[in-house]
């Protein structure tokens, strides 16, 4: 069951903090434990860049940081970590690990999510056994250029009305941007450096969870 409405995906690169400007993971585990307290129910962890090594100790570390204060924990693409921490689920890529598989192996205790980028995307992710999607890049930013250009709230809704499972809007999402995904259809809203790039990272929280009620 998704019982959450905020989605907040990691990227130790824009976390604020140090001066020398080079990422590390105790700024990003301070970040996250600062937002699961500030109210965020729903992590995933996704540092596409370090070793199995270091994403698993990070993410032992961080579970006992969700598990604290009731967030639920999502492995991007490592099924493997995934499985040896007893994550809440795992987050698969759309060209990543496979989402059938996935769901082979963690059984029916555990989620599901899946990255996709059009309807036929997010039809197939949920074909093959995905609990929910991410969809975007519905505004411009710099983490989705990849991507291509902003999909735009028109599409989101497209998605949203045309699959059974909820969609999480993706890609620029701001507080004041939140409010429209939803009336779009989105059953949340997923993003990065509204939170964790904010100065205040509890005040970013609580910003979004006065527009959507509740996270």
């Amino acid at each position: 069951m998704i019982d959450f409405r905020l989605y907040l995906i990691t990227d130790r690169r824009v976390c604020p903090g140090r001066s020398d400007g080079i990422p590390d993971t105790e700024t990003l585990e301070t970040a996250l434990e600062t937002a699961c307290r500030a109210g965020v129910r729903a992590v995933q962890l996704r540092e596409k860049d370090l070793d199995g090594k270091t994403i698993y100790e990070m993410a032992a570390r961080i579970r006992e940081s969700t598990t604290a204060h009731g967030s639920k924990l999502f492995i991007n693409d490592r099924v493997d970590i995934a499985l040896a921490l007893g994550a809440d689920g795992v987050h698969c890529p759309e060209h990543g690990f496979p989402v059938l598989d996935a769901a082979k192996l963690l059984g029916p205790s555990r989620t599901i999510g899946a990255s996709v980028h059009s309807l036929d995307g997010a039809r197939r992710a949920e074909d093959l056994g995905a609990d929910f999607v991410t969809f975007g890049p519905v505004f411009a930013t710099p983490s989705k250029t990849a991507y291509g250009p902003p999909q735009g709230l028109d599409a989101l809704g497209g998605v949203a009305g045309s699959v059974g499972v909820p969609v999480f809007a993706i890609g620029g999402v701001t507080p004041e941007r939140a409010a429209a995904c939803l009336d779009h259809g989105a059953a949340g809203v997923a993003l990065i450096s509204s939170i964790l790039g904010a100065d205040d990272i509890a005040a970013a929280v609580r910003d979004f969870e006065a527009v959507m009620g509740t996270l």
